[in-house]
């Protein structure tokens, strides 16, 4: 175990591991490094930020404009998870779309592009390997992408060479990845008889093949504890990701973790932090997945503080900081994922 995945202990006098810089850094400084990584953020993308609804085509707050377009979730495997995972048990699933065979797939995404969406979401649940069976999918995503012109995105779970290079033959927009440091978590949250060699090795993969990639890093997925994220930025930083999405552990009613607390907000901007300085110039978004209320906009205004490219379903605090600090700001009605198309200044 290295120092950062001891960090949650580490919180009780205060420090935490810094990992660009190889040293502990006291937590209630953190003031300091969102400082620095948002003048870096800057510097590399401009002073902006672009904010994601999916999958609503209009909202009801006056921060917030009419926008065209919407961009929903769909489940390849309806609300089935062989792993069923303890902090989501299947649960997110049922939220989605169920199109459960190609020909489904194509009539979802049709009805889609006929109500004047932009794109969706093709997720689902994972097999004993700890895959999204995308395969029997491949010849319905090409003809979506051919015929429809849809912007689609495919989360896979772990993948390998052959299936990387035929999602990337399908012209999908990109592939979204879950990534863990940790092989305890993965055996303890995700049941998944795996370790962190197997994520390292879809990261090569993905890479090699040459499709756009975007992966994700679930922050207190260790029971609310922080075990691994910064082993998982550090693989991520080994392959040149299109892009990188920080997503927040959150209890769901009806899970094996219905009663852990998520981490803290500085806890979970400090990984933020970090991420930005070990990738100066990967764009960097919150995604949709993290708790809302009181945590949501202490977390929202630090990370916009800190240069965060996107943030999904913004909480009105993070709006009302991103003009505080000058922030050009856009909206979208996009995945958050699609902060991989913002363009570098340098």
């Amino acid at each position: 175990m290295n120092l950062f995945e001891t960090g949650w202990e580490n919180l009780k006098s205060g420090v935490i591991y810094g990992a660009a810089r190889g040293r502990f850094v006291n937590l209630e400084g953190i003031e300091d490094a969102v400082s620095r990584a948002g003048e870096i953020s800057w510097r590399n993308f401009g002073k902006r930020i672009r904010f994601y609804f999916p999958g609503f085509t209009h909202h009801r707050s006056k921060r917030i404009p009419r926008l065209d377009g919407f961009f929903p979730s769909i489940s390849i495997t309806g609300s089935r998870c062989f792993l069923n995972c303890k902090h989501c048990g299947g649960r997110l699933l049922q939220a989605m779309i169920p199109a459960e065979s190609p020909e489904r797939l194509l009539e979802v995404c049709s009805e889609i592009k006929r109500r004047g969406g932009v794109g969706c979401l093709i997720s689902g649940g994972c097999s004993i390997d700890g895959k999204v069976p995308v395969k029997p999918f491949i010849g319905a995503l090409s003809e979506v992408k051919k015929k429809l012109g849809l912007t689609i995105f495919v989360h896979t779970g772990l993948i390998d060479l052959e299936t990387a290079e035929m999602l990337r033959d399908t012209g999908v927009d990109a592939v979204l990845i879950d990534i863990i440091g940790s092989d305890e978590t993965i055996r303890e949250v995700y049941r998944l008889d795996a370790t962190t060699r197997d994520f390292e090795e879809s990261l090569e993969a993905l890479e090699e093949s040459g499709v756009p990639f975007v992966p994700h890093v679930l922050v207190g997925l260790h029971y609310g504890r922080l075990r691994g994220e910064l082993e998982a930025l550090r693989m991520i930083s080994r392959h040149r990701p299109s892009a990188l999405i920080l997503i927040v552990f959150f209890p769901i009613k009806g899970t094996a973790m219905e009663l852990v607390k998520p981490p803290p907000p500085k806890v979970v901007v400090k990984v933020l932090t970090e991420a930005r300085f070990m990738m100066p110039r990967v764009p960097m978004a919150l995604g949709c997945a993290r708790p809302r209320g009181k945590h949501q906009r202490e977390t929202d205004v630090l990370a916009v503080r800190a240069g965060i490219n996107g943030i999904a379903f913004p909480s009105d605090a993070a709006i009302s900081e991103a003009k505080n600090v000058g922030l050009e700001i856009s909206f979208s009605p996009l995945c958050c994922s699609q902060i991989m198309e913002i363009t570098r200044l340098n």
